[in-house]
């Protein structure tokens, strides 16, 4: 791991506890730009009762409008494997990279979105997993909700 993925990986770990005190989902990310984050955000579905508000959708939305040339330039950073739908914006606007903090206890679309371009880095954190495990013991049934389970 490098020094600098596990710096931006902490700061998405900070927007995870923020949505998890705020009595949300604890998944948040990071979009950075020459060594610059331009973008936080945070699972908010629960608070802003969104359909669509997974930390990564949160991040770009909070990076504001990029021309395409921008984004081509972006890593991503989120503290969990992005689910379908968050895949598709990242394919869309062809950030290059995503770095995820973990893929055990969801794993998104990674296989498809290697075929597509995308290089993935998982850090495999195991503050990562245990934010998830506790949470989703706590709170199962928004956690299925959250991946659209149940």
């Amino acid at each position: 791991m490098k020094k600098r993925d596990y710096k931006f990986m902490q700061e998405a770990i900070k927007e995870a506890a923020k949505g998890l005190k705020k009595g949300g989902i604890p998944i948040g990310a990071v979009l950075v730009k020459s060594g610059k984050i331009i973008g936080r955000g945070h699972n908010r579905r629960v608070q802003k009762k969104s359909a669509i508000l997974h930390a990564e959708m949160d991040c770009l939305e909070n990076a504001g409008r990029l021309k395409a040339a921008d984004y081509k330039k972006c890593v991503i950073y989120s503290t969990l494997s992005p689910c379908d739908m968050c895949t598709g914006a990242i394919l869309l606007y062809k950030i290059p990279l995503a770095v995820i903090g973990e893929n055990r206890t969801f794993k998104g679309p990674e296989g498809y979105s290697r075929k597509r371009g995308l290089k993935i880095i998982d850090l495999d954190l195991d503050e990562c997993r245990q934010m998830m495990k506790d949470f989703i013991l706590r709170k199962p049934e928004l956690w299925n909700e959250d991946i659209g389970e149940k």
